[in-house]
């Protein structure tokens, strides 16, 4: 079974069998559950939602099934057609829109597609609101519209431009320092819809020389599309040859951004937020966010800044609503999501990479220089494939009772705080697994505890 109902939307394999896996069917039946949904929560005559997709195979059937469902249950559908999350996210917002639902399976290959559905904010749903959803497409609680009240559908293909004028009008992103630096930058789009956007905003920042790796919007991921440093050879391997000053990974949908140093070595996808972070303290004093599975790097960059740093679970809703919460002025989470309140609440990889030539162009630094000015923490990012059978809060649960004696927290599986080390432990909110993700100073030491909680676990079962 390959279907994911969660805090993260509606995710799953095309084809199969009904409930098993996202069919037409399903389709369907979830996007008439979050019409439903918006009726049941906008004072709005006439309700008007936002439809974007990334670029993957199975987008174009997706998003005909999706308008279609909105205009039968008597919505209008603006349809921007290929555009990133973030995008779909600020096109929401520009609408004055209802809702809105972004056609994405993130970083999963290309066999998965998903829903992920947006309030009239153009931010995530909240689990509270996201179960409602889910029990009415449960229940198949939906009401179409008579021949009468049948939405109007109207496409858009401006939005793209719309979001990187909103990026240049940024107060901390400096075009001019850029344009100044003359840096050479490459970019790898795993022919998605950042093939689209990302040579457009780095032309706009003043960047002249872009080396473009894999931005063709075909769908054919050129790699496994999550950006991590196993997926990312062909672009580190350019950037060993000296060709370039940094490099800038995507995934899919353009919310997660990797960068890659002038040497071809990882910057590290837990540093893209610290390094945007500590550029954004050092001119708006103000506290910080990001998830209990991210680096403790944030936490020492925030504290030197003197603000104060928060950790929310994991998930972007559970991060937007702890940074309203404590008023922070920048957040996100470890896989490379930056979320700065200035643009909107939603990661953006296009405002990190603004903000980030904007700082290196200021420092007048090679990549590889800037990441010796943090702190220097290892992440070990492991997982446990789960089968129906085995009991997941259990296990947690014992885990929990064995380190009772640590720093331990709850809010979100469970993460145990050594002196100079943690582990984080808990399920998937986007695929069957167990994520184990531990810190050290080291990688051999982060990796040698993972092994540890995962013999642990592994007796459990």
């Amino acid at each position: 079974m390959t279907l994911i109902k969660s805090i993260s939307g509606i995710r799953g394999t095309i084809g199969g069998k009904v409930d098993d896996n996202l069919t037409p069917l399903d389709i369907v039946k979830f996007t008439s559950a979050y019409a439903m949904w918006v009726k049941n929560n906008s004072k709005s005559a006439r309700h008007k939602i936002v439809v974007g997709r990334d670029a993957r195979l199975s987008g174009p059937m997706v998003d005909k099934i999706v308008t279609a469902t909105l205009s039968g249950m008597g919505m209008d559908v603006i349809n921007i057609g290929l555009a990133t999350t973030p995008t779909t996210e600020i096109a929401v917002q520009k609408e004055k829109a209802d809702g809105g639902i972004i056609i994405t399976a993130s970083h999963n290959p290309k066999q998965w597609n998903a829903l992920k559905l947006l309030n009239s904010n153009g931010e995530f749903l909240s689990k509270e609101d996201g179960n409602l959803v889910l029990k009415m497409a449960a229940d198949e609680d939906f009401n179409y519209a008579d021949i009468d009240n049948m939405g109007e559908v109207i496409y858009k293909d401006n939005y793209n431009d719309i979001h990187i004028d909103d990026v240049l009008k940024l107060k901390l992103v400096d075009v001019e320092a850029i344009k100044k630096a003359k840096f050479t930058v490459a970019i790898d789009c795993v022919n998605s819809v950042g093939g689209l956007i990302l040579p457009k905003l780095l032309k706009k920042l003043g960047v002249n020389n872009i080396i473009e790796l894999n931005c063709e919007a075909t769908g054919h991921f050129a790699h496994t599309p999550e950006p991590i440093p196993e997926n990312l050879t062909q672009i580190s391997d350019l950037l060993k040859g000296g060709k370039a000053d940094v490099g800038f990974v995507v995934d899919p949908d353009v919310d997660r951004l990797a960068i890659i140093c002038e040497n071809g070595d990882m910057f590290g996808e837990e540093y893209t937020l610290v390094s945007v972070a500590d550029y954004i303290l050092s001119h708006t004093k103000g506290n910080t966010v990001s998830n209990l599975s991210s680096t403790r790097a944030l936490r020492d960059v925030t504290r030197a800044h003197g603000g104060t740093y928060t950790a929310a679970a994991v998930g972007e809703v559970n991060v937007v609503t702890k940074m309203k919460e404590v008023n922070a002025v920048i957040g996100g989470e470890g896989n490379g999501g930056v979320i700065y309140p200035e643009s909107h609440y939603g990661r953006d990889a296009l405002v990190g990479i603004a903000l980030f030539l904007t700082m290196m162009a200021k420092k007048a630094k090679k990549v590889s220089e800037i990441k010796k000015e943090y702190p220097a923490y290892e992440i070990s990012k492991n997982k446990i494939q789960l089968t129906p059978e085995i009991d997941v809060d259990l296990i947690l649960e014992k885990m929990k009772a064995k380190y009772s004696n640590e720093d331990v927290t709850d809010i979100d599986g469970v993460k145990i705080d050594f002196p100079t080390k943690w582990v984080h432990l808990r399920k998937s909110n986007t695929e069957p697994i167990i994520r184990i993700y531990s810190e050290a100073s080291t990688a051999k030491e982060a990796d040698e505890l993972a092994q540890a909680i995962i013999a642990d676990i592994k007796s459990l079962i």
